[in-house]
């Protein structure tokens, strides 16, 4: 509880020592205030209460120093299982697209879209039905797909206000699969991270192992995706190198201990915080040290699985209990016929196992943040310097959750859909775009085009760097109506102008292969 505003608001940043809930700066400076104006009220000609009044003022003075202003983002987060439906024809109040401030980034992390033989096929080579809704919805809005990545039913989605795009960079994606002993991606993480404002952010979308006996094996999972998923970035390798992760989707920890009846009880009576402490995520998070790097806001919405589909009713009907075919480490099949022996022995085992216990509610699916901790200084470190890394000091970034619920409206699936929302307060590491381009004169369909552009920073330029033209209201990066290359002997220093001829005088001067910049397209 926000003690100035009565709000209730999650908050984090990179001063802390770690990512657990403290007193902040504003809090502090509030506090060593409101300290002062009870000194002068009791003022008088006591000379300790003179030095209490400066006292006071300094150290108010040092945490406004402290304190750099910042400017701040506003992020909207959706985690949703969407059990191989169709995506709903409206998904406005999914998005809530109407909203004070407005947004500036959506991410919205998808389990289960239909992944069968064909329809895979069918989404590579064109957008699925999920992305296309999404952009469809979110382009006439201003907003541009920065990225998605996509692992079989998992998917994964980023989009940002066109004005923010000069600034979002490094942009990389990877995967980890842990079905079937590692070797399918029914299961497993999906990631997409990026510099944005020169601040590294990673988002990872996970789809952990199912069942109420297997919280364990759930924590095995992600453990395994943060080691093993890596980037070809120096300063952020890892997932946990990175200075703020978000950690989201269908996670699959369930509700210990409690019977069917204590728990429709506390729904029903939205007596839900009876139901947090035998919240399996929230038991491990006090085992594992890793865990409790991640904060979550409270749990104040009905649990979000599993519902009978198109109603806001618990379907609690006795489910098929088998063994689940995942590892969180694969390993190679080096005793092929032992492995398939288990496999087919698993296999016969679950198809047997017909009848299980009833369905129990639980929050399957969650939204995690992590902001990366200081390092702990070595006693040489704190004689030497007391300096931190990653110049968050200089460059801090600060973590409000504004809200965390779900949205019961959507029935398409059996899990209901969970919304983030979250204030970015950051110090901006740059401020210029790389590249300044700008058109030269009146343009016509009928006539060379000329445009310049000047390099405003040093950046590891290459010969498939290209300059595209796009349409007013464009989707994604793929939507230009056409481009060109930037050729190497082009390539300009910073600062230096550049101007680049659209193709046809190109292709004419024969620099180019004809139909090469996609004018024909």
């Amino acid at each position: 509880m926000d003690i100035f505003t009565g709000s209730m608001r999650l908050r984090s940043d990179s001063m802390s020592t770690s990512a657990s809930q403290g007193s902040r700066s504003k809090v502090l400076l509030r506090q060593r205030l409101a300290q002062l104006l009870t000194c002068i009220e009791d003022l008088s000609s006591d000379d300790e209460a003179s030095e209490e009044v400066s006292r006071s003022l300094d150290e108010a003075f040092q945490l406004c120093g402290s304190y750099i202003p910042t400017d701040a983002f506003r992020m909207h987060m959706v985690t949703w299982n969407v059990a191989t439906a169709e995506p709903p024809e409206d998904i406005t109040s999914l998005l809530q697209l109407d909203v004070q401030p407005p947004t500036d980034l959506y991410v919205i992390g998808l389990q289960e879209v239909s992944a069968s033989p064909v329809r895979f096929i069918s989404d590579l080579l064109v957008e699925d039905s999920w992305s296309h809704v999404f952009m469809d919805t979110l382009a006439p809005r201003g907003f541009i797909k920065v990225k998605s990545v996509r692992m079989q039913g998992l998917l994964l989605l980023v989009f940002a206000k066109q004005v923010h795009l000069p600034y979002i960079r490094d942009i990389q994606t990877t995967y980890t699969r842990t079905g079937i002993f590692g070797y399918w991606g029914n299961k497993g993480g999906v990631s997409v991270r990026f510099s944005f404002y020169g601040h590294m952010v990673c988002f990872l979308n996970c789809h952990l192992a199912a069942h109420m006996n297997y919280a364990l094996q759930r924590v095995d999972e992600i453990e395994y995706i943060l080691e093993t998923q890596d980037f070809d970035i120096s300063e952020s390798p890892n997932v946990l190198d990175h200075k703020l992760v978000f950690w989201f989707g269908d996670l699959n920890f369930r509700i210990a201990d409690h019977g069917l009846h204590f728990l429709r009880s506390s729904i029903n009576s939205d007596r839900l915080n009876l139901l947090w402490s035998k919240d399996q995520l929230s038991m491990m998070k006090k085992k594992e040290a890793f865990l409790q790097e991640f904060e979550e806001g409270p749990l104040n919405f009905k649990p979000t699985y599993k519902f009978a589909r198109n109603s806001d009713t618990y379907d609690t009907r006795k489910s098929t209990v088998a063994l689940p075919l995942t590892m969180y480490r694969p390993r190679p099949l080096q005793r092929c016929s032992t492995t398939l022996l288990f496999l087919l022995t698993s296999l016969t085992w679950g198809l047997l196992s017909v009848c299980g216990k009833k369905r129990k509610p639980a929050w399957t699916d969650r939204i995690l943040w992590r902001i990366k901790p200081k390092d702990l200084p070595s006693e040489d470190d704190e004689k030497a310097s007391t300096c931190t890394d990653d110049g968050q000091d200089e460059y801090p970034i600060m973590v409000t959750q504004d809200k965390y619920t779900s949205d019961m409206s959507y029935g398409v699936s059996d899990h209901k859909p969970v919304i983030g929302t979250f204030s970015l307060e950051l110090r901006k590491c740059f401020d210029t775009p790389m590249v300044h381009i700008s058109p030269e004169g009146v343009w016509s369909a009928d006539q060379d085009a000329v445009l310049n552009y000047t390099v405003q920073e040093d950046f590891m330029s290459s010969t498939w760097d290209w300059i595209g033209l796009y349409k007013v209201g464009f989707k994604s990066a793929s939507d230009y109506e056409t481009f060109v290359w930037v050729r190497e002997n082009e390539l300009p220093e910073t600062n230096e102008v550049i101007q680049i001829l659209e193709s046809k005088r190109a292709v004419m001067e024969g620099l180019i292969p004809e139909g090469i910049n996609g004018i024909n397209k």
